[in-house]
């Protein structure tokens, strides 16, 4: 039954990258091998057992013993989800914008609007456009406004033209005064609580009804800084369900400084003004927003109508949860000005400048957001599959090494000294390295008295005791089958001689200080390496005392 039950375990393990799926196996075994229906409660606990054991060996090792003992089942899972994203409505040029705040750098978060953007105008060799829209001065940081553009080449988009909102303030203001002189826009000088108590009553505040000559006069002393407090609201139907729709403001007076005009304009348009309008002057022919977003599109309605102007086709999707990540670009700036971020690229955050420190790779972002696609419902963001297109991308270029963290030493009696060649892939020539076994080495493993282990790729051994800080064992064999009969456990060590000091920072920002073998001296910074039994990092830094990488995951 274990020999069986092996065989399947090894099989899901490989497809999974190395681990395997319990639920998964435990359904193929039932399928292919229905005689075994009534024992489902112990072949389910078998299954644990026996994944709790291949887990413990490296990727590589369970190849070998599946070609082993099952050469017919060492296949790769070529089956690819396929969906074809498609836009309504296409006439002739497809034109769509991404339209970020430059408050901080892009985060995952962002990323879906700017990969679907992107993808469409591809397929329909279209344009797409950055607009920055940075019309309200509290909430802008000078330096994102590169940096968005960095993110933005990082994932391989293209961007045909760039936008910046600020630099359109006379295009707006231009609009806003010809609403105005039609009677469908004016200056509120009410109170912002009695003008709330109102709205949600339906009744129309006592400024709805000025001339247009008052409301152009009261405009012009807003532009020129000579009247306070006061708003030009959007005149809508002052009945509307939604009272959020009902007479909404276009434009506000700032005295913030800008980053870019400086105090040159104190009047700012709002979004559900500037956005409809340069969506129109910019031939922007589809939208891709959140669906928390329809109201706003309900809103901006109002603007097409009013101008006598034909909408884009908008596209609502689903709110997209990401979980486990920090997202929101004022908290992030907060902690990094406070010191409790090291920056915007710090492995805690959800920036792409934090994946890309990790070695997350934009393809596999880009993969991730075509496969959430935009679909209406509300998505649970899944790291797990992230990390899975990530792995599938970098495995066939990641060399292999050893790695402990923690490292405790151990010292192996009775073993001869030898040297061993290693491949740094099991599958490509990547080259190979040097370990030099003379007896003593790292390893991170808590060794249990009197139980066989197996230093991977070298021996068997059995420890026999522990003096302080160090553990002693005995050379056992070489055979693998022993090791099995006996279940004893793989473990990964570095030979004390030639230790690597190297520092591994998680996702937590947790530096994992431990030794690597003396080939790992040799990467490049920037190189995506995995640690055996570890998983894969990204080198970042290397020092004449250590080389520091940072965790991309399993």
């Amino acid at each position: 039954m274990r020999e069986l039950i092996l065989k399947y375990v090894l099989q899901s393990s490989i497809l999974k990258g190395g681990k395997p799926y319990p639920k998964g196996v435990m359904g193929k075994v039932m399928g292919d091998n229905p005689h075994l229906r009534d024992k489902a409660k112990e072949i389910y606990r078998l299954i644990g057992e026996i994944c709790r054991e291949v887990e413990s060996m490296s990727l590589e090792e369970q190849r070998r013993m599946l070609e082993e003992i099952a050469p017919e089942m060492l296949v790769e899972d070529t089956r690819e989800r396929k969906r074809e994203l498609v836009l309504k409505n296409v006439k002739d040029r497809v034109v769509m914008r991404f339209a970020p705040n430059p408050s901080g750098p892009l985060h995952l978060g962002h990323s879906r609007a700017a990969v679907l953007n992107d993808y469409f105008v591809k397929k329909y060799r279209g344009k797409f456009i950055l607009r920055l829209e940075d019309t309200d001065p509290k909430r802008v940081l000078p330096e994102a406004y590169e940096m968005i553009e960095e993110d933005l080449e990082w994932l391989n988009i293209g961007v045909g033209e760039k936008v910046v909102q600020s630099d359109r303030m006379e295009i707006y203001y231009e609009h806003c005064e010809r609403l105005i002189e039609m009677g469908h826009a004016y200056v509120c000088q009410c109170d912002p609580q009695e003008f709330r108590v109102l709205k949600n009553q339906g009744i129309p505040c006592r400024c709805r009804d000025r001339s247009v000559e008052e409301n152009l006069e009261l405009w012009e002393k807003m532009l020129d800084n000579s009247l306070e407090g006061a708003v030009v609201r959007l005149k809508t139907d002052i009945k509307h369900k939604n009272p959020s729709v009902r007479d909404f403001p276009i434009f506000r007076i700032e005295d913030t400084p800008h980053p870019k005009t400086g105090d040159r304009y104190t009047v700012y348009p709002l979004m559900n003004f500037s956005v409809p309008v340069d969506d129109y002057l910019l031939g922007i022919t589809h939208v891709l927003r959140g669906k928390d977003h329809i109201v706003n599109t309900e809103k901006q309605r109002y603007i097409y109508q009013y101008f006598n102007w034909e909408m884009p086709e908008y596209i609502h999707y689903g709110i997209l949860k990401i979980e486990g990540t920090v997202l929101s670009t004022s908290k992030m700036y907060e902690g990094i000005l406070k010191g409790e971020y090291r920056g915007w690229d710090d492995p805690r955050l959800g920036t792409l400048r934090a994946l890309r420190r990790r070695g997350i790779r934009p393809e596999a972002i880009y993969r991730s957001m075509l496969e959430i696609g935009i679909k209406p419902a509300d998505v649970k963001f899944s790291w797990e599959n992230l990390y899975a297109i990530n792995r599938e991308i970098i495995d066939r270029e990641a060399k292999r090494f050893f790695f402990v963290e923690n490292p405790k030493r151990l010292k192996v009696l009775g073993a001869e000294p030898r040297t061993l060649y290693l491949r740094m892939h099991p599958d490509r020539d990547l080259g190979t390295r040097e370990l030099r076994f003379e007896g003593e080495v790292y390893v991170s493993d808590d060794l249990e008295v009197n139980r066989m282990y197996r230093l991977m790729e070298l021996c068997n051994i059995v420890v026999e005791r522990v003096e302080g800080d160090v553990i002693y064992a005995r050379y056992h064999s070489e055979d693998f089958k022993i090791l099995r009969r006996k279940r004893g456990k793989i473990i990964h060590w570095v030979p004390v001689k030639d230790a690597v000091k190297t520092v591994v920072v998680d996702t937590e920002g947790r530096e994992r200080c431990g030794f690597a073998e003396k080939d790992f001296k040799n990467v490049n910074i920037d190189e995506l390496v995995q640690f055996e039994r570890y998983g894969f990092t990204r080198v970042d830094d290397k020092r004449e005392d250590r080389i520091v990488c940072y965790f991309a995951h399993k």
